[in-house]
C-alpha cells in the first residue's frame, strides 16, 4: 500500500474547505478513509492545523481533529528530524522538517500545494491534482 504525507495545506482545505481546493482535499481524505492509501502526516503538521482551524473559530475544531487523528498516522518531530532540517540548507525550515518527516516515515509520495520549497527532495512531491492522476 502506498504511503502519502500530507503537508498541512491539503488538511486546511478539507478542514476550512477552502474554496477551489477541497474537493481534491477530500478525495485524498476519502482514499485514505477507504484504506485504499496510508497516510502520515508530522506532530507539526498536526499542531498547525489546530492553530488555523481555533484561528478561524471553529467550534467543531476537536471533532475535526479527532476525524484526522483516526485515519492520519503521525510522525514525531525527534532532534533528528530537527537536525537534519537544520543542516539541509532548505531555505523554508518548516518544509524542510515535512521533507525529513516524510523520510522518517517512508513514504512514497509528499502531496501538497507547495512544490517549490521541496525541490531537493528525493521523494516524489506532487499537488492533490497530480496524485489523484497517479491512480
Amino acid at each position: 500500500m502506498r504511503v502519502i504525507f500530507l503537508d498541512s495545506d491539503i488538511l486546511l482545505d478539507a478542514t476550512l474547505k477552502r474554496p477551489g481546493f477541497i474537493l481534491p482535499a477530500l478525495n485524498i481524505i476519502n482514499l485514505i478513509q477507504n484504506r485504499q492509501v496510508k497516510a502520515v502526516t508530522s506532530s507539526v503538521v498536526f499542531v498547525n492545523v489546530h492553530y488555523f482551524l481555533d484561528r478561524y473559530d471553529r467550534s467543531n475544531k476537536f471533532t475535526l481533529l479527532k476525524e484526522l487523528r483516526s485515519i492520519l498516522s503521525i510522525i514525531n518531530v525527534s532532534e533528528e528530524i530537527i537536525d537534519l532540517a537544520l543542516k539541509s540548507g532548505i531555505n523554508d525550515f518548516e518544509d524542510a522538517v515535512q521533507y525529513y518527516a516524510a523520510k522518517n516515515a517512508k513514504a512514497d509520495v509528499i502531496i501538497t500545494r507547495n512544490i517549490k520549497d521541496y525541490k531537493e527532495s528525493t521523494i516524489p512531491v506532487l499537488t492533490p491534482e497530480q496524485f489523484l492522476r497517479t491512480l
